[in-house]
């Protein structure tokens, strides 16, 4: 496979079973744990992937996920022991791709780490189209956004979720028909996974025209609304 995993967790037993899995499965992995050596890792390893535990010291795993989220948008997977609601949004929020609860069966970790990479890497489509609207332009195949003409940081699941309402524009999608869409029948989240990615994404979109908005659509779901037919390369 060649994908190389970050694995982030304080408890080395957990670590040590994590990797001796993972390389099994025939990924490359790094472990730390601590948040501090976690980022430091990060930065000199460059993986492809992290799993991230949530409670570790020095840097606990939001503070880790906020600062990997300011320099790259590489695919994240929280580990927790709590496994409440707000958790899981506040992981969401900071940019967490996905989310693992102690304690796990290894053939969910693999699960779970092979469908977050397949989606980041695009295999799970080949449609190279650019989609244009007034000051908005998506690339799947570059895995690139531009707002007014200029690149702008975004997750790949966001990514995805924009491409896929833009590609069907004015058209509603229930969350369990966008979880499905997006995120893939084997992804194992909640409807709250997909309003926790649109309120990221309006937050990027606002003021950037007023052509299309990402609306809310109450009691069904969501849409992107257009005023005009867009442009379709």
């Amino acid at each position: 496979m060649g994908y190389k995993i970050l694995i982030a967790d304080d408890d080395t037993n957990i670590c040590d079973l994590l990797k001796i899995y993972l390389e099994n499965e025939g990924y490359e992995t790094v472990t730390a744990y601590d948040g501090i050596k976690a980022l430091s890792a990060f930065k000199i390893y460059e993986p492809d992937l992290v799993l991230l535990d949530i409670m570790m010291p020095r840097k606990d795993g939001w503070q880790v996920c906020r600062e990997i989220r300011e320099m790259s948008s590489k695919p994240i997977i929280m580990v927790t022991a709590k496994g409440e609601v707000f958790d899981k949004v506040l992981g969401l929020e900071l940019g967490a791709d996905d989310f693992i609860t102690k304690p796990f069966d290894m053939k969910e970790v693999s699960a779970r780490v092979k469908a977050v990479l397949r989606r980041y890497s695009g295999h799970d489509t080949d449609d190279s189209e650019v989609i244009k609207f007034d000051n908005l332009e998506i690339s799947l195949q570059k895995y690139e956004l531009k707002l007014a003409g200029k690149p702008v940081d975004i997750p790949p699941k966001e990514l995805e979720l924009l491409y896929f309402l833009t590609s069907n524009y004015n058209r509603v999608f229930t969350r369990d028909q966008l979880l499905d869409k997006v995120w893939g029948f084997d992804y194992l989240g909640d409807s709250r996974t997909v309003d926790v990615h649109v309120k990221r994404l309006r937050e990027k979109l606002e003021g950037v025209s007023d052509q299309w908005s990402l609306k809310t659509v109450w009691g069904v779901g969501y849409k992107f609304e257009v005023k005009d037919t867009p442009a379709v390369e």
